[in-house]
């Protein structure tokens, strides 16, 4: 139900975006907001989706706001639940669906073994001596892993103790300091990665949910400055590592 309602209302922002007309879906829950999108210039047809996606979302909170009050009680009353609310970010519910997906935590033997079942650690591609990574390998709990982004899209807001984290892991794929030397691609890892794969708002959210779940201190990164330098070095050498020269002219 939670999925239908965040499509409903991605519905009603969409059709909105048509016509360069941005709101808060609260806004769009007040009995004057189709006279507010008739004065902008939305025509009848999609106020009526509009409407109509506003209407999917108030159905669905009926049915969501019963639940939750029957589950708050049983999170509460979870051990394991009490120990994960302490983490910015989580909350009863997504407290308790993290627990009861994780289970038994004696069954992982290190948090990185914990990681990699969430499925959040990024696809690792070897060729003989190379390594490079990819995306996320997306394998183990599905719940697990929406829940942790779910969390790490809360610890990133100016308002939760962890923005400061976040600030601190962009900033350092951003930098302009650059390091003495570059990495080559062969000393990649699916621990360390590049700064170019979370320069992006998701990645950056992936890698605060893989945090999340390791309570992990932050890596530094190379900045993608550095990187793109050492491809650019690379495309004027030959597979071999030489260095090409024009031949000579002849007289």
């Amino acid at each position: 139900m939670i999925r239908l309602r965040t499509s409903a209302m991605n519905r009603a922002h969409g059709v909105l975006s048509q016509f360069g007309i941005k709101l808060a879906f609260d806004r769009l829950r007040k009995p004057d907001a189709l006279e507010l999108l008739a004065a902008r210039g939305v025509p009848e047809v999609w106020r009526r989706s509009v409407g109509e996606a506003v209407a999917i979302v108030r159905v669905l909170d009926q049915r969501l706001i019963p639940i939750e009050q029957e589950l708050r009680p049983i999170a509460r009353a979870d051990p394991r639940v009490a120990l994960l609310i302490t983490i910015p970010g989580i909350g009863d519910l997504l407290g308790l669906t993290i627990a009861s997906e994780i289970g038994d935590i004696s069954r992982f033997a290190s948090a990185r073994k914990l990681v990699g079942y969430s499925g959040l650690t990024p696809r690792v591609y070897q060729s003989g001596q190379k390594s490079r990574t990819g995306k996320l390998s997306n394998s183990g709990s599905t719940m697990l892993r929406w829940a942790a982004i779910e969390a790490a899209q809360q610890a990133w807001r100016p308002n939760n103790p962890w923005h400061q984290l976040y600030v601190d892991i962009k900033t350092r794929c951003g930098g302009k300091a650059t390091p003495p030397r570059a990495p080559s691609r062969a000393k990649s890892s699916s621990r360390h990665g590049t700064c170019s794969r979370f320069s992006s708002p998701s990645p950056l959210r992936a890698r605060a949910a893989r945090q999340l779940l390791s309570r992990r201190t932050p890596v530094a990164f190379w900045p993608t400055e550095t990187a793109h330098k050492e491809l650019s070095n690379r495309d004027s050498s030959d597979r071999h590592g030489v260095r090409k020269t024009k031949a000579p002219k002849e007289n």
